[in-house]
């Protein structure tokens, strides 16, 4: 079956989904963007994935492409049409189309696209068996991160070295050498008491929404959660270290820079929050 895109209020074949040249998303990067989770028929945390999504437009000032109310029937459709189970929603607002100007055009309607697409939970399982690795990189981002924005050349960039360095991820890491967050992840330790710890969240890194939902995960296993700063050093010297986000949920990290973490293989901790989440996360039929 050919994969189906909706763009600004059609259903279209995702062979033939375009938009202006003129989009201002293409032009300046002037957009936001939300991932959700497809897990065994539902969407998952979808309400704290619009929230968020509300939070990005109001920092950027755009209008919402539809009523809030509407696009969740939108994402539930994308994901019908496009026969996902399992896998994710991927939705898209841009300024809209105008002539290229820096400031913002009056009266332009908000741009919206929507897709879906099929992932292998047995794959992404295998993955967590054997744990995946991150480099370091220097931060090198603008300051509003915590706008989910699709500005995300420096975010490529990184990943591309992680790539080249046989690495699934890269951690951005400020100038004292204190870990801020992944290139598409939020990033996490377990001390050696058993204790998670996760930078916070109200300036320099995205809330995450899979973060957010985590936090209960660990309330409901009897796990303490620490929110502060750590270093490269620290995680290298932990007991586990993972990476979270809609796409990884609690993905094991097993090295980092080269160096393994513990003794090289995925922790029982992480994985009994990765197999916890989908009990405790919001779950929306799709």
């Amino acid at each position: 079956m050919p994969r189906i895109a909706y763009v600004n209020g059609r259903y279209v074949a995702h062979a033939d989904a375009f938009v202006h040249i003129e989009d201002r998303g293409y032009q300046f990067a002037d957009g936001v963007y939300e991932v959700c989770e497809v897990a065994r028929g539902f969407i998952v945390d979808m309400p704290r994935h619009l929230g968020r999504l509300n939070r990005s437009l109001t920092e950027l000032s755009i209008d919402w492409p539809v009523t809030r109310g509407v696009l969740p029937i939108i994402m539930r459709e994308v994901v019908r049409r496009n026969h996902v189970t399992d896998g994710l929603v991927y939705l898209q607002v841009t300024r809209g189309v105008a002539s290229r100007d820096f400031v913002f055009p009056a009266g332009t309607k908000p741009a919206l696209v929507v897709t879906a697409r099929k992932a292998d939970p047995a794959a992404a399982e295998k993955k967590a068996e054997s744990g995946i690795k991150v480099i370091t990189v220097l931060e090198n981002r603008w300051d509003r991160v915590d706008i989910k924005s699709v500005g995300l050349l420096p975010n490529v960039l990184a990943k591309q070295k992680a790539k080249e360095a046989g690495a699934q991820e890269a951690w951005f890491v400020d100038a004292e050498g204190i870990v801020k967050e992944g290139g598409s992840s939020n990033a996490w330790i377990i001390t050696r008491d058993g204790v998670l710890v996760t930078r916070p969240a109200e300036h320099g890194i995205l809330r995450g929404i899979t973060r957010t939902t985590l936090f209960e995960v660990a309330a409901k296993l009897g796990l303490k959660i620490e929110e502060r700063g750590f270093s490269v050093a620290e995680a290298k010297a932990a007991r586990e270290v993972f990476i979270s986000s809609a796409t990884t949920i609690a993905m094991p990290i097993v090295a980092i820079d080269g160096a393994p973490v513990a003794n090289g293989h995925p922790g029982s901790i992480t994985l009994s929050l990765r197999h916890a989440f989908f009990d405790v996360a919001e779950k929306s039929p799709a």
